[in-house]
């Protein structure tokens, strides 16, 4: 994107900005899954993300036959977000028409929130205006949130959402008997409010009930700062994404100048420059590394996606859950702690399908002039020995807070 075409200035709820947009977060990420019972075993038993909805995604691409076992779409929450995290049936998808990329085959996608519809419905003005494609639009079946996609320079699909449904104290989603969103389009201006629409549904009869998708909440039987729970730890946050990406300098250019994420820093590491970017006061929500130190790290050769992070409440936390995942068979790694600046200890739990999951305790916090914390004053990380307690940062325990309960 050349820099005069962000000369123009847009007013985004009275505040003049570069773009008619303001991506507040990473909203959710997804895989495409092998295998429902292994993959739900991973996500849901042993990390404990809840599952608020599933979708026939067999039906929604029009792709049947024998060779179809896994049809299900399944999205899953950390918090009352209706989703922050999903997991589609790769088969649905190979036998759909959509096209296929090379080193994306198992990824979904990554959304970003924004705070209204007017910053949906003009972000996807400008999105076209900077002649990228708009390959999906509308308002999605689960979560009812407005939505449209736009791929990066890889040809990662990333999502612009306003309205995700939120799930409260009985877990139950809102049903596709009350209102089905399938096949909406996004709206040409304003719109009516959702709870007219619910209101109505409870009026028809609809039980609300239908919504709610449990699955088994295992034996609660660990101490986790006071809360009993069926595994030692709790996943507070999702995110960061990690990319291999082909040219880190253009990718670079497209999360900054088009997602609108600030750069906080580039690291060189072997020779190799490594870009990080974040959405708000994080140290980066998504990192960027060069395609050629995906063998040099031992990493699956055929996924672009170095790892997708989930944040636990604190690093006794952090200990308990390499454990527990080791002793129910998960492979866990360690690598290099300078490719993570921001994050000091950390583990990978690598998933049924190769997939990455970066376990952490703490991101550092960037401030109103922007500046991350010099190298020389960040925490030295020793994979190979663990602590058993660490001093406080100026920043521990600050960022995004969940609301709870854990449990």
């Amino acid at each position: 994107m050349a820099a005069a075409e962000l000369n123009e200035t847009y007013t985004v709820g009275g505040i003049r900005m570069a773009r008619p947009f303001r991506a507040l977060r990473l909203g959710h990420f997804g895989f495409n899954y092998m295998d429902a019972a292994a993959s739900l075993r991973f996500y849901a038993d042993l990390l404990g993300l809840s599952i608020s909805d599933e979708e026939d995604f067999a039906h929604v691409l029009g792709v049947e036959g024998p060779d179809i076992v896994d049809r299900m779409g399944y999205f899953l929450r950390i918090g009352p977000d209706h989703h922050n995290f999903v997991l589609f049936p790769y088969h649905c998808f190979v036998k759909s028409p959509r096209p296929k990329v090379k080193g994306l085959e198992t990824l979904s996608h990554m959304a970003w929130q924004v705070g209204t519809l007017r910053e949906v419905l003009e972000g996807r003005r400008w999105i076209r205006e900077q002649q990228l494609p708009v390959i999906r639009q509308g308002r999605d079946a689960c979560g009812s949130n407005y939505q449209f996609y736009f791929p990066d320079p890889d040809r990662m699909p990333n999502e612009l959402y306003y309205g995700m449904d939120q799930i409260g104290w009985d877990g139950a989603s809102k049903p596709f008997t009350m209102v089905d969103f399938s096949g909406v389009p996004l709206p040409d201006g304003s719109i009516g409010g959702d709870f007219p629409d619910v209101v109505a549904a409870l009026r028809r009869g609809v039980d609300p009930r239908d919504g709610l998708h449990v699955r088994e909440f295992g034996e609660p039987q660990y101490d986790v700062s006071g809360v009993m729970l069926p595994r030692p730890f709790r996943v507070l946050r999702g995110g960061p994404v990690r990319l291999f990406v082909n040219d880190v300098t253009a990718a670079t250019a497209f999360y900054r100048d088009v997602i609108g994420l600030s750069l906080t820093e580039t690291v060189a590491w072997n020779g190799h420059e490594c870009a990080f970017l974040r959405a708000n006061t994080e140290h980066h929500t998504v990192a960027l590394y060069p395609i050629a130190l995906r063998s040099t790290l031992g990493l699956d050769d055929d996924n672009i996606c170095m790892s997708y992070g989930m944040q636990l409440g604190d690093y006794a936390q952090l200990r308990d859950a390499v454990t527990f995942l080791q002793g129910n068979g998960v492979t866990i790694k360690y690598l290099p702690p300078e490719l993570f600046p921001g994050i000091d200890y950390s583990a990978f739990a690598i998933d049924p399908d190769g997939h990455a999951i970066q376990l952490y305790y703490y991101m550092e916090q960037i401030g109103w002039d922007g500046r991350p914390r010099p190298a020389h004053l960040r925490r030295k990380v020793d994979n190979a020995r663990w602590p058993d307690a660490l001093d406080a940062m100026e920043d521990t325990f600050l960022g995004q807070v969940f609301q709870g309960p854990l449990g």
